[in-house]
């Protein structure tokens, strides 16, 4: 059976016990009936990885020790997405998910000119990609931003590779005949697509025109897709 995965983002390095969260004693304690002695792996979410075992089980609060502390830099090759909210946020949630197993970066919410849903449960997507850090045993978690209009984003990108996926007949190179970039940026839009006047402004701000193949994709496919290619380049 392989060490359970815990995120613990304020724990420190210490010599000394440390009390976990509520949520990871009841996990440790209830779902997975672990007691005194038993090993467990806890991440911050920002690189580390401490190996630990617990000294004191207790659904509210269990007590670990440190045993060793290990460092995961993180991936040079920085892919983040910049995708529309869905009508649907089941599949959004889904695609979230996904690109954190494969290893996205950073996620920019958008709410572009036909976006439907402009909720966003904030803390809810959060909860989603750490639980996909966990279960693919991860130790960085990605930044999730919180929505933003599309015309307001734009003007803020400043990454080395900035990429737009859109349905109009324009040239497009292939995603996956891309050069290689350290730092990655891919825009897909909502259903129905970005507008024209979202495209130009993207080709305006220098992003590059993309396809992801000769089939039309739903958005989550299209950011999973998008996302695979460029963490596989």
């Amino acid at each position: 059976m392989s060490i359970p995965f815990f995120y613990e983002p304020t724990i420190q390095e210490s010599n000394q016990p440390i009390v976990l969260s509520e949520s990871t004693s009841k996990h440790c304690v209830q779902v997975l009936r672990m007691r005194d002695n038993a090993l467990i792996h806890l991440t911050d979410g920002k690189g580390k990885l401490f190996k630990s075992k617990i000294i004191s089980a207790d659904k509210h609060k269990s007590v670990a020790i440190i045993e060793q502390t290990d460092y995961t830099a993180p991936n040079s090759n920085k892919i983040s997405i910049g995708i529309s909210l869905l009508k649907n946020a089941d599949r959004l949630e889904w695609m979230f998910e996904k690109i954190t197993e494969i290893g996205i970066t950073s996620i920019f919410p958008l709410i572009c000119k036909r976006t439907e849903q402009q909720r966003f449960k904030t803390e809810r997507m959060q909860q989603i990609l750490i639980s996909a850090m966990l279960q693919s045993q991860q130790c960085w978690l990605p930044e999730l931003h919180e929505p933003i209009a599309f015309n307001k984003f734009i003007p803020q990108c400043n990454h080395q590779q900035k990429i737009i996926a859109h349905c109009e007949d324009h040239k497009k190179t292939l995603l996956k005949d891309l050069p290689e970039s350290l730092d990655s940026l891919l825009l897909i839009g909502p259903e129905g697509d970005f507008t024209i006047e979202e495209i130009e402004l993207a080709l305006n701000a220098n992003f590059l025109p993309v396809s992801l193949g000769n089939t039309r994709l739903r958005t989550e496919t299209a950011g999973l897709v998008g996302i695979t290619l460029l963490a596989n380049r």
